[in-house]
C-alpha cells in the first residue's frame, strides 16, 4: 500500500528566467508501507531537488505530492502532518547540531511536535539506542564526538519524531567502511522494527545493491529505470551510458562473462558472486 506518491511532479529553477533549467522532470512514483527504497543518478540528475518535494521543503512548478493519499500542499495542517510524518536527513546532517547537549538536540522534533516530557525522553531514548547513540553521551555536547558519532545523532533527531517515511540523502558519506556499515545496519534495522518506509540516496553502488529493496534511476530528471536491485543492475551498459557506477561484483561477473565464464546477468552483491564462484571451482556449474 502506497504511504508517499508523487503524481507527474515537475520542478523548474528559474523559471521564465534565460537561466531557467528543469530539475525534476514529469516523475510519478509511489512509496509503499514498510519498503526501503534506493535512488541513483548521476550528479544533477535531480535526486536532491525530488526528495526535496517529500516533505513539502519545495513545492512543485506542475504535479502533486501525496501523504498517505492526501495533498500535502492542500492546507496549512496537511504540510505540518508531512513535515512530521516524512523526516528528511539531508547529507552531513552533523553541520546541523547546534544544541548544547545531544538529548536536547535529539529532542527538538519532538519538542516542535507539542509532546510532553515523558514522551519526548521516550523518543529520545529510542532513537538512540535505534542508531547506536549510548545513554552515557546524552549530556555531552555534540562538538566533543567523533564524526560518526555526530552523524548518529543528527538521524536520530529524524527518528525521535517516528515518521513514517525516513528519507536519507547519502547518510554515510564521508565516513570509514566500518562507520558505513554499522549505520546502513541501523537504518535496516529502524525500518524492519517500525515498519517505517525508508528512502536512500547513495552513490554507493554496493551499499544499494545489498540494503535496498527496489531502486529508481533518475537521469536529467525524470524516472528512467523503477525495478529490484536484480532488475536495475542487469542493465548495467546503461547505468554506465549514464555516468554511473555499478556494484562491484557486477563489473567482476561482467569481465569474467567476457572471458568465457557461464554467469548469470544479476550478480550484484559479492555474496552471491562468492557462491557461483565457489560453485563453478567446485564443478557444480553456475547457481
Amino acid at each position: 500500500m502506497s504511504i508517499l506518491e508523487t503524481q507527474n511532479l515537475t520542478h523548474v529553477y528559474s523559471r521564465g528566467t534565460p537561466f531557467e533549467k528543469v530539475a525534476v522532470d514529469n516523475v510519478s512514483l509511489s512509496v509503499d508501507e514498510g519498503e526501503l527504497l534506493g535512488i541513483i543518478g548521476h550528479t544533477g540528475s535531480g535526486k536532491s531537488t525530488f526528495i526535496q518535494h517529500l516533505n513539502g521543503l519545495l513545492k512543485p512548478t506542475a504535479g502533486k505530492v501525496l501523504f498517505q493519499g492526501r495533498d500535502i500542499h492542500a492546507s496549512k495542517d496537511a504540510l505540518r502532518a508531512v513535515r512530521f510524518g516524512v523526516g528528511l536527513v539531508f547529507q552531513y546532517p552533523e553541520y546541523q547540531l547546534f544544541e548544547e547537549t545531544v538529548f536536547q538536540d535529539v529532542s527538538f522534533g519532538p519538542k516542535n511536535m507539542g509532546l510532553g516530557e515523558d514522551e519526548i525522553r521516550e523518543r529520545v531514548y529510542e532513537a538512540a539506542a535505534f542508531v547506536g547513540v549510548g545513554r552515557e553521551l546524552m549530556e555531552v555536547s555534540p562538538l566533543e564526538l567523533s564524526g560518526g558519532q555526530k552523524r548518529r545523532v543528527a538521524i536520530a533527531g529524524v527518528i525521535a519524531m517516528r515518521p513514517r517515511v525516513l528519507i536519507l540523502d547519502e547518510p554515510t558519506a564521508g565516513l570509514d567502511p566500518a562507520g558505513r556499515e554499522s549505520i546502513l545496519e541501523n537504518i535496516s534495522q529502524f525500518q524492519r522494527e517500525t515498519g517505517a518506509a525508508v528512502v536512500l540516496i547513495s552513490h554507493s553502488m554496493d551499499d544499494i545493491a545489498r540494503f535496498a529493496q527496489r531502486l529508481i534511476v533518475l537521469h536529467e530528471g525524470r524516472l528512467v529505470m523503477d525495478g529490484t536491485p536484480a532488475q536495475v543492475f542487469d542493465r548495467a551498459n546503461e547505468l554506465k551510458d549514464m555516468g554511473l557506477t555499478v556494484p562491484m561484483a557486477t563489473e567482476i561477473a561482467l569481465a569474467l562473462r567476457a572471458r568465457g565464464v557461464e554467469l548469470p546477468e544479476s550478480v550484484y552483491t559479492t555474496k552471491y558472486l562468492r557462491k557461483l564462484l565457489t560453485a563453478l571451482r567446485e564443478g557444480g556449474g553456475p547457481c
